[in-house]
Order: C-alpha cells, then structure tokens, then sequence
C-alpha cells in the first residue's frame, strides 16, 4: 500500500461511523485493531464478508482485537445495510452490527491509506475502495496489511490465523511455518543459536537434517 509500510504508526484520523465519531487511536486503545474496507454498501460479495466477520466477532474479542469495517457511503447507508448483513444468519438477525463501519463517502481516508481499486468503477466512472486489511498492533503500528481485488472475498477465519501467529510471534521467538495452526509446532528464529535456544524452550527442539548440511530448520513445540 504506497506510503503505509509494516512497521509504520498508522494514522490517527478521525472518521464518522455507523456508531459515532471516531478518533482511530481513542477507538483502538490498548487493543489490537482490525480495519478492512469495502468497495460499497448493498453489494453481495461485501455482504458476505461482513456477515462472516459479524458472525467470528466473538472470536476477535478474544483475541482482544478491536474491528472496524470502512465503505465510501454514508452513515445512513451503512446503518441501512447492516441490516441485511445480520440477516444472513438467522442465529443473530436481530442482532445489532457487532462493530462500526467509517463513513468515507468522500473518499479521503481511503485516498489516504491507498484503498482505491483503478479497476473497479462506479457509476460515475470514480474507483471503489479494495478489499483491504489492516491490522494494527497495541502500539499503533501497522502488522499487516493484504489486499484483495473488488472481485475477491476474504477469508476471515485466515484473517483470524495470522492474527493467532501475529500475536505469538510478537512475544516470543519463534515464527510460524506454512499452513500453522494454534497449537502446532512453531520454528525457533534463525537469530537464536543452538545454546539460546536452549534456554528459551525447555521443551527443547528438534532439527531436521538436510542435504546442505545447514541446521536452520528447528521446531518447538508452541510456548
């Protein structure tokens, strides 16, 4: 995303949203947060997707993780159409939007943080914003960032995957391999020797043997 990289404070702008005015650093708190934007209201494949994370709400609280969702209509609208998005599961149809969604029917947040799609137009010929996801650490710094086309879903049960290994891999260290599951082995960083290994997982590791000889593939058990 130009001008937003990992690593980077994300901006403390201030917004209207489907449940007030926001002031993003006062919203997040000590939390993690989660923004994913949205190319329109009353749309199927944004409506599908909100539905998913409405209906995972409970299992980002868990994780202490503060969601917002962004589309470039009005307050009105978005109130409109949460409507329709709880109704997909019958389960919580009368239930409220368990998060805010911005208002940035003029574009400037989105412009900001370099959501346009130029491939996907509206009527008037001016881009919707991308399916993107942002996700921001405790300390306001941006972890990660993906990027879907207006065509493409999200899955946010992997969205809740990497948040798991984001989480994780914040206080200790070790990364998580291909296709990681919370509870599974993780790998011990290559920045560890052998000896501080050691010390840091008294369940020990193991070390798969290689034809180059190099001992850089070492598992542990999760801490």
């Amino acid at each position: 995303m130009p001008g937003l990289l990992l690593g980077d404070v994300f901006p403390n702008f201030e917004a209207n949203t489907s449940t007030g005015k926001i002031k993003f650093h006062e919203f997040l708190g000590n939390s993690w947060g989660i923004l994913f934007s949205h190319p329109r209201d009353f749309t199927p494949v944004c409506t599908t997707e909100l539905a998913s994370a409405a209906r995972l709400s409970s299992e980002f609280k868990k994780r202490d993780v503060k969601m917002i969702a962004l589309s470039i209509d009005s307050v009105e609208d978005h109130c409109s159409w949460s409507k329709d998005v709880m109704a997909l599961h019958p389960e919580q149809a009368a239930s409220p939007l368990p998060f805010p969604i911005i208002a940035d029917d003029k574009r400037e947040l989105s412009v900001l943080l370099g959501m346009l799609d130029p491939d996907e137009l509206d009527k008037d010929g001016i881009p919707l914003t991308a399916r993107c996801v942002f996700v921001i650490g405790p300390d306001k710094k941006l972890k990660l960032s993906i990027l879907y086309p207006a065509t493409t879903g999200r899955n946010f049960a992997e969205i809740l995957r990497v948040i798991d290994s984001l989480q994780l891999t914040a206080k200790k260290k070790v990364a998580t391999p291909v296709d990681w599951k919370p509870g599974q082995d993780v790998m011990v960083v290559p920045s560890l020797s052998d000896e501080e290994a050691k010390k840091l997982f008294p369940a020990g590791f193991t070390t798969k043997e290689l034809p180059s000889g190099k001992n850089y593939l070492r598992y542990t058990p999760q801490p």
